[in-house]
């Protein structure tokens, strides 16, 4: 990945002087990117983007719609190099034109790559795995009898994980419409640091059948495996967006060396199998809320009728970790200004989360089937506290946002003893409480997904994350700088030094 290697011609040298050399100049040019950075990326003006024609749409419905009915499948398109029929000397054509223009980057670039953002190539897949299934989610989303097996309306669930969605939108709209400077699409793949792979993984499991989305599946994985730039990296540089624990499970063997984009890591082994997934290669999406985002004006209503200590709504039998729901159950059900309540996403369920979550204090988000929950992120853009209790659970951009100043934690152990919860929370002070709903405030912004993606919300962050990712061999040198890191690789096929900086990542 072009935001973590840096070959020049100073690393082709095993000279440890020439090492040295080649790490001051390094410094020295990350000093004068952060002389030349803003002091604070996360201030905006009152009118930051006055040239923007439309309002930011945050509902996956109402975006879909204007996006499918007003845009045309190749819009804004004047070249695509992606490959339909594959011949064995096409991998070797690529990884010469790749080569070659890295090292244009290296001589040309007086900055690379500090200064540049990630540049990523979208597949043109046919559209049975991109146009048509969104077609098929808008044209039957108002199926309300279509269920899951455990009684969860379908299309609420793909909602909840339509990141795939929101991130392909962005990356595949006119730059004219676009926000984030931080990553930018290119036509032409040598010119690509990340390869995106955009199938609707999720509203095919859910809305074909079984031997429909399991043939659809396989094609899809031979479309994107029989590609060059699969085949050169054996898909180490492909993003695979896989946020629901069910989508392309009966495939996923055969592309794990891939980014995969989840919901969480589930360290249980129930929904992914032992070396498929890794904090090392893989990212944490949240999901997408249920509910509808309550502002600073909504907070500052909402602060008086703030009078349940406690609220959860959901499924309260679950499996694996979530098994602790039916105990919290048991333990806080007859509890005083305690609300627990089972219930579904539905319309009618999303009305009642919203409503008692914008009258409590503290939302309880214990695990769910997998480690992770919607609930945390609707308690979160609902100025809720969470109560998070999930031991094994991996947050979304951990590296980035600081989860201590807005959520509760508290260990499974601790939660089920009689009494204990009750008095914690009981004994937190409100002026602890008023700061830690002051930033929610600020953090909620960071959860809601939009058309166009705006800077730092969740698309945003993906794109910051991903250039933290992991894809170096072992360092021989490591020197943490206080602003940046700077780590030292001997790579053995090029008989030559990589070296790679890490930007500081948090923004809190």
């Amino acid at each position: 990945m072009r935001a973590k290697q840096i070959p020049s011609s100073l690393t082709r040298s095993k000279s440890p002087i020439l090492l040295i050399v080649f790490i001051i100049s390094l410094i020295f040019l990350s000093f004068l990117f952060f002389l030349s950075a803003p002091s604070d990326p996360t201030r905006s003006s009152s009118r930051p983007y006055p040239h923007l024609p439309i309002r930011p749409e945050t509902s996956f419905v109402a975006s879909l719609e204007h996006f499918l009915t007003r845009k045309s499948p190749n819009h804004d398109r004047t070249s695509d190099d992606t490959v339909r029929t594959v011949l064995e000397d096409d991998v070797g054509r690529f990884d010469e034109r790749k080569f070659a223009k890295e090292m244009d980057w290296v001589h040309g670039e007086p900055y690379y790559p500090l200064s540049m953002p990630i540049r990523v190539y979208v597949y043109e897949m046919p559209t049975k795995f991109t146009y048509d299934l969104l077609w098929l989610f808008r044209n039957t989303y108002r199926d309300t009898s279509n269920l899951t097996s455990n009684g969860s309306p379908v299309h609420r669930l793909i909602e909840q994980h339509s990141i795939d969605y929101w991130l392909w939108a962005d990356l595949i709209a006119p730059a004219s419409e676009r926000l984030l400077k931080n990553v930018v699409r290119v036509d032409m793949q040598e010119e690509a640091d990340l390869f995106y792979v955009p199938f609707f993984t999720t509203i095919s499991f859910f809305l074909l059948e079984k031997q429909q989305w399991k043939a659809l599946y396989r094609e899809a994985l031979k479309w994107v495996t029989d590609q060059p730039a699969w085949k050169r990296s054996e898909g180490r540089d492909h993003i695979f967006p896989i946020h629901h624990p069910w989508s392309f499970k009966s495939v996923r063997r055969y592309v794990k060396n891939a980014i995969w984009l989840l919901p969480d890591m589930d360290s249980t082994g129930n929904w992914y199998k032992p070396g498929q997934v890794s904090l090392e290669k893989d990212l944490i999406l949240p999901y997408v809320p249920n509910v509808d985002l309550c502002d600073r004006k909504c907070l500052s209503e909402s602060e008086s009728k703030r009078t349940t200590l406690l609220f959860f709504r959901g499924r309260l039998k679950r499996n694996a970790g979530g098994k602790i729901r039916s105990k919290l159950v048991a333990e806080l059900t007859t509890a005083k200004d305690i609300v627990i309540e089972d219930g579904t996403a539905g319309e009618g369920g999303k009305a009642a989360a919203q409503k008692g979550m914008r009258r409590s204090i503290f939302c309880l988000s214990p695990a769910g089937d997998t480690p992770s929950s919607a609930r945390l992120f609707d308690a979160i853009v609902s100025g809720c506290i969470p109560v998070i209790i999930s031991d094994e659970l991996e947050l979304p951009f951990e590296g980035i946002l600081d989860y201590r100043k807005i959520a509760i934690f508290v260990s499974s152990t601790d939660a089920v003893q009689p009494g204990w919860l009750l008095r914690f929370l009981k004994g937190i002070s409100s002026t602890q409480i008023r700061e830690m709903r002051k930033n929610l405030a600020e953090y909620s912004r960071h959860f809601v997904y939009s058309s166009p993606a705006r800077p730092l919300g969740p698309e945003d962050l993906v794109w910051r994350m991903m250039a933290g990712v992991a894809t170096l061999p072992v360092p021989i040198l490591y020197l943490d700088l206080h602003w940046f890191e700077v780590t030292v690789y001997w790579n053995h096929s090029l008989n030559s030094y990589i070296s790679s900086v890490r930007l500081p990542l948090k923004i809190y």
